[in-house]
């Protein structure tokens, strides 16, 4: 056994320069899937199809439609929660899918996508 506690050859038998390769080829990877995932869009409803968000991957919001049966102009707080609630939830799905894929990258090594 090599001096540092590893067999020769490196870690695992694998040497400096494949690690590096693996690891450009990780990297490159990574940035494809990031940019796939940030053109990509998630939508959500809210209200029982009331209010639907499309977002980004990239966390921008896309577009907010609404059903006209529910703008009541006596209730505005009642579609602002809906429309918050439309929104979160298309976030959070484009988080999720986000960190799912990233993690079939990285084999869930968690680097903070």
């Amino acid at each position: 056994m090599a001096k540092g506690g590893f067999p020769r050859g490196g870690m695992g038998g694998m040497n400096m320069q494949q690690m590096m390769m693996k690891a450009q080829k990780m990297q490159q990877d990574i940035q494809r899937k990031q940019d796939e995932l940030n053109a990509a869009e998630f939508s959500a409803t809210a209200g029982g199809g009331m209010v639907t968000v499309t977002v980004l991957g990239d966390k921008t919001v896309q577009s907010i439609k609404l059903d006209p049966a529910c703008v009541d102009p006596d209730d505005v707080e009642m579609l602002e929660d809906l429309i918050v609630a439309g929104v979160n939830a298309a976030l959070k799905e484009a988080s999720d899918t986000v960190e799912r894929e990233m993690a079939k990258i990285t084999g869930g090594m968690g680097l903070g996508f």
